[in-house]
């Protein structure tokens, strides 16, 4: 990480804190970014809504208005959930050669890569992350493809041994036409999880992304017109959640739902979805913890907690916002925490070389965050440092450290999804294993120690889908599983798991 010398305000708003504008780096902004308007991918052809409304996607760090997007509403969805299904059954996609659909996939990571810097700098310009954020989402991205570019020829069905007259198997096939749904938070970054492996499995797929943040989205499904993904495999209807979301949902023409964003929602897409026993896989919201033993680095630990809960201002539903340490060393790990708070993990304009914390990616994130500090006050939690926005212009806000905090302050308990963190203490490795289970969430968990049993012990016992030890956020491209306990999700990306997501055993019996 490279180090600011900007330091955070420790008070609500100063203007004398405002990150300054890369304005150099805006001027050379992608040609796609500054197009007044765009347009949807439907079968393969560039389509506005039907009713010819737009929504508006601004870049967060200035509050200017950057294009218009299609607000996209049920006539829309159906157009393009026909357009999948057609693709589905032509047979263009479903029944084409193994092979050739890995090679298909290649082709796709390839654009990604080709087009990273571009990819990355529209989704820095339309939701505030640090440049060297969205670069890193593309890396990954293009890395996913590759991996599940390997599966299509590995979907293997079985043969089940029965008497000498009858012989049994069964194969792997897709489902249909997959509904994609997620988050603002990192389009290009959560994109891939759930794109590549519903084509590797021979799906085709009918994306929503967020309204506020669908610039890059539009670009690739652009981009992907120069492989050779057949019309109408991939197809995008930009709107608002309660209206294209909705429909994609609900659509009887969709047999499966993956959806990214808050538990709220998720339970909702889940209600709907089994009006027509959809499948559905959530990855929903967190509260993870982070716990630091007296025994482990607390330089590093420092910086990783750091990280945990500023990367991405906040904005990342693993976000370790809850900070644990052992009560001999709580000063200590205070003091180093704030230090690196106040250099690494100054705000900064996203396109400035070395900006970690960008802004928040709308006025209404801004709004949030900004109540729960007001809520923090008002349950009696102290602001270490930080506390309130940074800068008078730009959704930019401080990164905030609370102590003083029980377990059932709203700060504590709810996902603030901003840079706020609170830390407490534990005694012993009992009492930190409690207390981090102590949350309805379950996503993920930073555990930071030398001892290995001590690391084993919590890996075991802390109710998270993910353990880290002696590191945070390192997601995989494929190998490993991604997913939550409790209301943290259902089912996993990634992984061998994903893939029975995306497909339907059939079973064959034939008597000789």
């Amino acid at each position: 990480m490279t180090d600011l010398t900007v330091s955070p305000s420790t008070t609500n708003t100063a203007a004398a804190n405002t990150p300054p504008l890369a304005e150099s780096a805006r001027q050379d902004l992608p040609r796609f970014v500054h197009a007044s308007e765009h347009l949807m991918m439907i079968g393969g052809r560039h389509v506005a809504a039907a009713s010819g409304r737009t929504l508006p996607n601004t870049d967060p760090a200035t509050e200017q208005l950057l294009a218009r997007v299609p607000r996209g509403e049920a006539a829309d969805v159906d157009d393009a959930v026909q357009a999948a299904h057609r693709a589905f059954v032509d047979p263009s996609w479903s029944e084409i050669a193994p092979d050739q659909r890995g090679r298909i996939l290649n082709q796709i990571a390839d654009v990604i890569e080709q087009n990273a810097d571009e990819l990355a700098s529209i989704d820095s310009a339309n939701m505030g992350a640090p440049r060297m954020l969205t670069g890193h989402m593309l890396a990954e991205a293009s890395e996913t493809f590759r991996y599940y570019a390997g599966w299509p020829t590995k979907l293997f069905g079985t043969n089940v041994p029965l008497s000498k007259d009858r012989v049994g198997y069964t194969r792997k096939e897709a489902l249909g036409v997959v509904g994609i749904i997620w988050g603002w938070n990192g389009p290009m970054g959560q994109l891939p999880g759930k794109l590549a492996p519903a084509l590797a499995a021979g799906n085709t797929v009918v994306l929503k992304p967020a309204e506020t943040a669908s610039l890059s989205t539009l670009r690739l499904a652009e981009l992907l017109q120069a492989t050779d993904l057949p019309a109408g495999v991939l197809n995008v209807v930009t709107g608002l959640g309660a209206e294209a979301g909705e429909a994609l949902v609900a659509h009887p023409g969709v047999a499966k739902i993956a959806f990214t964003g808050s538990t709220a929602i998720g339970k909702h897409v889940q209600q709907v979805g089994a009006q027509t026993l959809k499948r559905v896989t959530l990855e929903l919201g967190g509260k993870s913890p982070t716990v630091v033993f007296a025994d482990a680095d607390l330089r590093k630990a420092a910086a990783g907690a750091a990280a945990g809960f500023l990367g991405n201002a906040g904005q990342a539903c693993v976000a370790g916002s809850r900070i644990f340490v052992q009560d001999s060393i709580r000063d200590e790990f205070v003091a180093m925490l704030t230090e690196s708070m106040a250099t690494v993990f100054a705000p900064g304009d996203p396109f400035t070389p070395g900006t970690v914390v960008g802004a928040l990616s709308t006025k209404a994130q801004l709004d949030r965050v900004t109540s729960y500090l007001d809520i923090a006050a008002k349950e009696g939690a102290r602001v270490i440092v930080g506390g309130g926005r940074y800068g008078d212009h730009g959704y930019f806000f401080a990164p905030t450290l609370l102590d003083n905090v029980t377990t059932d302050m709203r700060v504590v308990r709810e996902e603030i999804f901003g840079p706020v963190g609170v830390i407490s203490t534990f005694t012993d490795i009992d009492d930190a294993i409690a207390k981090a289970n102590d949350t309805e969430y379950g996503l993920a968990a930073a555990v930071w120690t030398t001892d290995l049993t001590t690391a084993h012990r919590m890996a075991t016992d802390i109710q998270a889908g993910t353990v880290w030890v002696n590191t945070w956020s390192e997601m995989s491209t494929g190998a490993l599983p991604f997913g939550g306990y409790k209301q943290s999700g259902l089912g996993r990306e990634g992984g061998l798991e994903v893939l029975d997501a995306y497909t339907q055993s059939k079973t064959v019996l034939i008597a000789l």
